[in-house]
């Protein structure tokens, strides 16, 4: 055979990805493997499970924590942590409980100064990170004891005691409650219009994230932050924009467990900033940074649902959850980590 008849040999670099290597780049792949999982291992062992108001209630579970991780999950590609995410959800109610209850301004002006007392405090998070240097873990963690202290010391100095009640004869409550608190009926079962707002944050985090220019100014941040500012990225207003964004998160987790519950603890939310961010790596969050998805988040989030709700369903002791929140957050990393290096090797 002449040289001229001879196929040249094929080029790697030029070659089509197959479908399970365009799969793999995709960091959400992993917690939609587990969803799955989670989700037919219930249907399996328990019969409520799948009725409409199993679903419902699993879905309900999962909303607010969804709505926390997707923002969470967007500070962690960015390549930090916001420790106050969560008391920060009881301060912004608190804020609003205590302008409409005890001062008697209308609602929706209280969740007016809640939020902008959230995005000053988020402000104020990034501001401090990218001024001193500091771990955002550190910064976070003492915002976090800040509101916590200002959340148990102003309710008992304006109520007496720790918990504020009474929205629902406050002026404005209803119009209010009927955006974040109403339930809506589908397929003859009710649902709580919290699943709606998780489902529109997370499409709008998404598309920002993959198809807008500060989305890739998000990746480029949490991979790099001193090659990002080399190449023109605004480090520091990213950042700070992804600390309010989580502000933002908060207020509206807040908002919407006031209005529907009408009360409020001082000492709510302590501790769930820990799921916010497990559900972000279950949905394929790298805790360095750079690598992650909303969309996985709220994936993450939905089988924090599933699995809480299925346990009860199932008649197991709740402290069975605590084993698996440690095995999924275990399983996650390693999965995520094993992905991330083989879309490596793909986009190479």
């Amino acid at each position: 055979m002449s040289v001229a008849a001879q196929a040249p040999p094929a080029d790697e670099r030029v070659g089509k990805p197959g479908v399970l290597d365009r799969l793999v780049v995709r960091p959400e792949i992993g917690s939609l493997l587990g969803a799955l999982l989670v989700f037919l291992f219930f249907s399996v062992v328990t019969e409520q499970f799948l009725s409409p108001g199993g679903v419902a209630t699993w879905l309900d579970d999962a909303s607010t924590l969804g709505i926390m991780a997707v923002a969470v999950s967007l500070l962690m590609i960015g390549g930090e942590f916001d420790l106050s995410a969560g008391v920060m959800t009881a301060s912004t109610a608190l804020v609003t409980a205590i302008l409409s209850t005890q001062l008697g301004w209308n609602v929706w002006l209280a969740l007016l100064v809640s939020l902008l007392f959230a995005l000053g405090v988020g402000a104020l998070n990034g501001w401090l990170v990218m001024r001193t240097g500091l771990p955002s873990f550190i910064v976070t963690l003492g915002t976090f004891l800040a509101l916590q202290g200002l959340n148990l010391g102003i309710t008992r100095a304006v109520t007496g005691t720790v918990q504020v009640s009474g929205m629902r004869s406050t002026d404005g409550y209803s119009s209010a409650g009927f955006l974040f608190a109403s339930t809506f009926t589908f397929g003859g079962t009710s649902f709580y219009i919290s699943i709606v707002w998780w489902i529109l944050f997370t499409v709008v985090a998404s598309t920002v994230l993959v198809r807008t220019r500060f989305g890739n100014w998000i990746f480029a941040v949490g991979g790099s932050a001193l090659s990002s500012r080399a190449v023109g990225v605004p480090v520091m207003r990213t950042k700070i924009f992804l600390f309010m964004t989580t502000a933002f998160a908060a207020w509206l987790v807040g908002s919407i467990n006031i209005l529907r519950f009408t009360s409020v603890q001082a000492n709510q939310g302590i501790g769930l900033e820990f799921q916010f961010i497990i559900a972000a790596v279950i949905g394929g969050c790298l805790l360095t940074g750079g690598f992650g998805s909303a969309v996985g988040a709220a994936i993450g989030a939905l089988i924090f649902g599933m699995a809480r709700q299925g346990i009860v369903y199932a008649n197991w002791n709740s402290d069975w959850f605590q084993l698996f929140l440690g095995v999924m957050l275990l399983s996650a990393v390693l999965v995520n980590n094993a992905l991330r290096r083989r879309a490596e090797r793909v986009r190479r």
